[in-house]
């Protein structure tokens, strides 16, 4: 080696050394310095259900925000969890992020046991997007117009009614299995591929009942394309104010809400971690970002005292409902169609 060369190497170690900085992370990392490329943002399930369009919504502001496109791929399969996988295998280096969902955050990890193909320590936390309420529908054909009479034909006729969820899994199949279990209603679950194909049989009235997430399928209720017997919020959504809650509707103290977020891989650096959620923060405030999530039927994070989200507050957010949702996956004794 070069004696100068030698020199600047030696005084570089020195300098580490003399610091305290472990030599490993002597080199400063340049957070600063992201993203310099596009962000991938994996989607587990198909256009137009919830999940891509909250990974829309999102990805547009973040990329006005942070200066790089912020690309939406959508892998769909498995109840969402072939695009976790994908995410929880990737580089740690923040161009790899997903997009999640209740059910493959929170609820899978009961549901498929030791077939999940990931597990919660293989994911870090960025930010909470949205919350919003499922919806419990009829197609306009079917001789319901309130819970009660939906459950009065369901026991006049066991079996053969059928209800559409956006896959095994998902909180609407969870909350109509629920919602079977405090009833006593037999109706049989068929589940789709994601809410857009569901939302195209029970449209054309292939399957009679439905439950999905507000956002996905608000416009076809305002259109009367599909009939609205309940929300599964505590409180009426402003959005379908003229709907009752399930509580209202004769079964009490029920209450299912979905979610949305953003994580990355685990071991991700802890600076870009921060960059990534101080800008979901920033994103869940803006008037115009509030006022889409209003007329869609959702909330806005609401993580934190100024209606905002952080790392770790989306962290242990995302533990409690593991935990939630396990004793309701056993209770319910719900499993994979």
């Amino acid at each position: 080696m070069h004696p100068d060369r030698r020199a600047i190497l030696l005084g570089s170690l020195a300098l580490a050394a003399g610091s305290g900085v472990p030599l490993a992370r002597a080199q400063p990392f340049a957070a600063a310095d992201y993203p310099s490329r596009p962000v991938r943002l994996l989607v587990g399930f198909p256009p137009g259900g919830t999940t891509d369009i909250a990974a829309r919504i999102y990805a547009e502001r973040l990329a006005a925000r942070l200066g790089q496109p912020f690309p939406v791929e959508n892998r769909p399969g498995a109840t969402g969890n072939i695009a976790g996988e994908a995410v929880a295998r990737a580089a740690p280096d923040g161009y790899t992020l997903l997009v999640n969902a209740i059910s493959p955050a929170a609820i899978n990890y009961a549901l498929f046991g030791p077939r999940m193909p990931y597990r919660p320590e293989d994911l870090t936390a960025v930010g909470l997007f949205l919350r919003v309420p499922n919806v419990v529908f009829v197609h306009p054909s079917v001789p319901a117009r309130s819970i009660a009479e939906l459950v009065a034909l369901a026991k006049a006729r066991p079996g053969q009614l059928n209800y559409g969820s956006a896959g095994s899994g998902g909180s609407p199949h969870m909350t109509m299995e629920y919602f079977k279990l405090r009833t006593g209603v037999q109706i049989t679950h068929v589940p789709f591929r994601g809410a857009g194909p569901m939302l195209v049989e029970a449209v054309a009235g292939r399957v009679e009942v439905g439950c999905d997430n507000m956002p996905s399928c608000i416009g076809h209720i305002r259109e009367g394309r599909l009939r609205a017997l309940a929300v599964t919020s505590h409180v009426r959504s402003p959005a379908l104010p003229e709907v009752p809650t399930l509580a209202e509707s004769g079964v009490p103290d029920f209450e299912a809400t979905a979610w949305f977020g953003l994580q990355a891989p685990a071991r991700t650096p802890r600076p870009i971690v921060a960059k990534l959620g101080a800008a979901v923060d920033a994103v869940s405030k803006e008037p115009a970002v509030r006022a889409k999530l209003a007329e869609l039927g959702a909330d806005p994070p609401n993580l934190t005292p100024d209606g905002g989200t952080t790392p770790d507050a989306f962290e242990a957010f995302i533990r409690g409902e593991i935990t939630k949702w396990a004793e309701v996956v056993r209770v319910s004794g719900a499993r994979i169609d």
